[in-house]
């Protein structure tokens, strides 16, 4: 097991270092990563702070920091320890600034500024949290998307997921001896979805869930026979409406998310949606 130490310094919140620190770390076995977060670093006097830290601690140093000074104290104290240091927006800004013929907008923070977008995720967000598990039924034509299927079906976590991503979603549980409500069946606007996973997977999450409810295990909620029908007569709404159909078995709630957002895309003729 390696052992790092990981630095991401930021003029900002962090969260764009978080990210691409998460996604490039995702590659890699066998290592124990000890994060240090520096966000709001717009000074050299709180960078200093911050250096005599980091040279008790050394490891990788990734940064984003858009005021000269301040980043070339850093590199400079960096170099000095001997420590590897990463610039993670430069490649993109460079390429974007030749390819568009303007400097960049060194502005701390910039990407993170509360514009337009950032309160349609935030309406986002909160629309999908007060549509979840089949609430508010007469909202759903404002929905974006529409997550339908059975009970641990991973709905829930890709409709906040999802809602991260900018979009609205309502889902809906299905249940055999509950059809759903016939708005179900009459909306225009949003991409309805069908989930489905296989019997096997979807007992065995359905029985972790009973256990860490302190409930037995043993019930028809986790019967093969009672889970293979409700998994079939999800299978033949999604096909008799003609939903798109995702097998979440082996795939991420991350991946789930990407294969709906292409449904989103395609229906919108190619648009970008969410943020």
């Amino acid at each position: 097991m390696i052992r790092l130490h990981l630095h991401l310094l930021s003029d900002s919140t962090g969260e764009t270092l978080e990210n691409i620190a998460k996604a490039g770390l995702a590659q890699f076995e066998n290592v124990e990563t000890i994060k240090h977060f520096w966000p709001m670093v717009r000074s050299v006097g709180h960078l200093d702070r911050i250096m005599l830290e980091i040279a008790q601690r050394p490891g990788l140093v990734i940064f984003t920091l858009v005021n000269n000074e301040v980043r070339r104290r850093l590199e400079t104290r960096c170099h000095a320890l001997g420590l590897p240091i990463v610039s993670a927006l430069d490649p993109v800004i460079e390429a974007l600034s030749r390819l568009l013929g303007q400097e960049a907008i060194a502005r701390p923070g910039r990407q993170h500024s509360l514009d337009a977008a950032y309160f349609a995720r935030v309406d986002a967000i909160q629309y999908t949290i007060a549509h979840d598990d089949g609430i508010a039924a007469e909202d759903w034509e404002e929905a974006d998307i529409v997550l339908a299927g059975v009970s641990r079906s991973s709905k829930t976590p890709t409709s906040i997921y999802l809602a991260n991503r900018g979009y609205k979603v309502a889902n809906i549980p299905l249940v055999v001896e509950s059809p759903p409500p016939q708005s179900l069946f009459t909306l225009v606007h949003p991409v309805v979805v069908g989930l489905t996973t296989s019997p096997e997977r979807l007992i065995q999450i359905r029985r972790n869930r009973l256990l860490s409810l302190n409930q037995t295990p043993e019930t028809a909620y986790v019967d093969q026979e009672a889970v293979a029908r409700e998994l079939a007569f999800a299978r033949r709404m999604f096909s008799d409406q003609g939903w798109p159909v995702i097998d979440v078995t082996r795939r991420s709630i991350e991946e789930t998310a990407a294969a709906i957002i292409n449904l989103v895309n395609e229906k919108s003729g190619g648009a970008g949606g969410g943020v």
